[in-house]
């Protein structure tokens, strides 16, 4: 007796054998299967037996939504195509959209080679669940994402780019959120290691943030609720974001300015000195180098860093505005690159060990990528159209 036919030599159609599997997969017994088809337990065996045994969990077939076509409507389909009739006269039988048939068929050149089995078989396996992740099916794709990554560009400046980089490539387009999964859920041992320890926090494994803490007052300083609203809006360049960043046992120190418009970015070696004298001093050399259209106001935190504030714009014409205690996202360009700068300048390691040329090229390298908020292009790139 040949392989899925019953004793009364009735051959178990294509759909009561997917029915047998399902059934199976799904906890029935062998016995109350057979009983539901009308079969004999040994044809259910045989049918098992061809699929490879008892379906395993991750096997099974996955449970259909009502919204999606089942393999009985699927042979309605296929009779009503073999019997002449319109998608939409499909479609009303089924209570179906006239659409959704046609993409079943694939349009009108698919109605003479439309097979019910054949359709089942392919929606099926596109519902399997985990998919083949894209960074490991393109080796193009995987090669240039790591070439970005060891470059420390973030995977969503990754994606942009790519889209920028290859418009007319669909194969080259990945969305953010696959990179991370690829690096944080798929990828394993060695090729995570190599490549997490590029990503901004160069952590193995996600984590929410921790809430920044807050800072001091200064004295006779100007609020920032004085600061003109051309800052605000940043429709005018020249204005200025500046902050230290601190190393380990709060000993060692960088200084930092962004551009508002354009992120721009502006490293200031200070070593272990960070007394008001030392920064408002390095700071002021930095500003004074730059055009003079390039020099409207500096906005900075609460520090005491900036007590002589007054001095500072003196020597260079620059007004200095101070947040509000406790509001980081008031100088939200600034929080955003020490954020970046942490790739190079890990927390809890000696920042005095970096010196001003270091200091330039991490700002270079950092002045190159990508940012969304400037549609793609680098600080660098609209720095040289805004003085052109």
């Amino acid at each position: 007796m040949r392989e899925g036919v019953s004793p009364a030599g009735r051959r178990l159609a294509r759909a009561e054998q997917l029915e047998v599997l399902d059934r199976v997969a799904g906890g029935e017994t062998r016995v109350a299967v057979a009983q539901a088809l009308g079969t004999t337990e040994r044809t259910v065996g045989r049918v098992l037996a061809r699929a490879g045994g008892r379906p395993s969990r991750r096997s099974r077939r996955r449970r259909r939504s009502p919204l999606r076509l089942s393999l009985i409507e699927r042979e309605e389909i296929r009779a009503g195509i073999a019997a002449g009739d319109s998608f939409h006269a499909i479609a009303r039988r089924l209570g179906r959209a006239p659409s959704t048939i046609s993409r079943e068929v694939g349009g009108v050149r698919g109605r003479s080679r439309y097979r019910a089995t054949r359709a089942d078989d392919r929606a099926c396996l596109r519902a399997l669940r985990p998919k083949p992740a894209k960074l490991v099916q393109s080796q193009r794709l995987r090669r240039a994402v790591t070439q970005m990554l060891e470059r420390r560009f973030s995977p969503q400046q990754i994606s942009a780019r790519l889209k920028l980089d290859y418009s007319d490539d669909p194969e080259m387009r990945i969305a953010a959120e696959t990179i991370y999964q690829s690096l944080y859920v798929q990828s394993r041992g060695r090729f995570r290691k190599d490549l997490t320890r590029y990503l901004r926090t160069g952590r193995q494994q996600r984590k929410p943030r921790r809430g920044p803490t807050g800072q001091g007052r200064i004295p006779e300083m100007v609020s920032i609720s004085e600061r003109p609203a051309e800052v605000g809006d940043r429709a005018v360049p020249g204005h200025w974001e500046g902050d230290l960043i601190i190393g380990t046992r709060n000993r060692s120190f960088i200084g930092t300015l962004v551009e508002r418009q354009t992120r721009f970015v502006i490293l200031t070696e200070l070593g272990r000195d960070a007394t008001t004298e030392t920064v408002t001093a390095r700071i002021a050399e930095q500003i004074v180098r730059l055009p003079e259209q390039l020099r409207r106001s500096l906005t900075w935190d609460q520090g005491r860093e900036m007590a002589r504030h007054r001095e500072f714009t003196v020597a260079t014409g620059v007004q200095v505005y101070f947040c509000d205690p406790h509001s980081p996202w008031q100088r939200g360009s600034n929080e955003n690159t020490n954020g970046l700068l942490r790739q190079y300048f890990p927390k809890g390691t000696d920042l005095a060990a970096h010196n001003q040329a270091g200091l330039d090229q991490v700002a270079a390298q950092l002045n190159a990528r990508p940012r969304q908020t400037l549609n793609w292009l680098t600080p660098a790139e609209k720095m040289i159209e805004l003085l052109r």
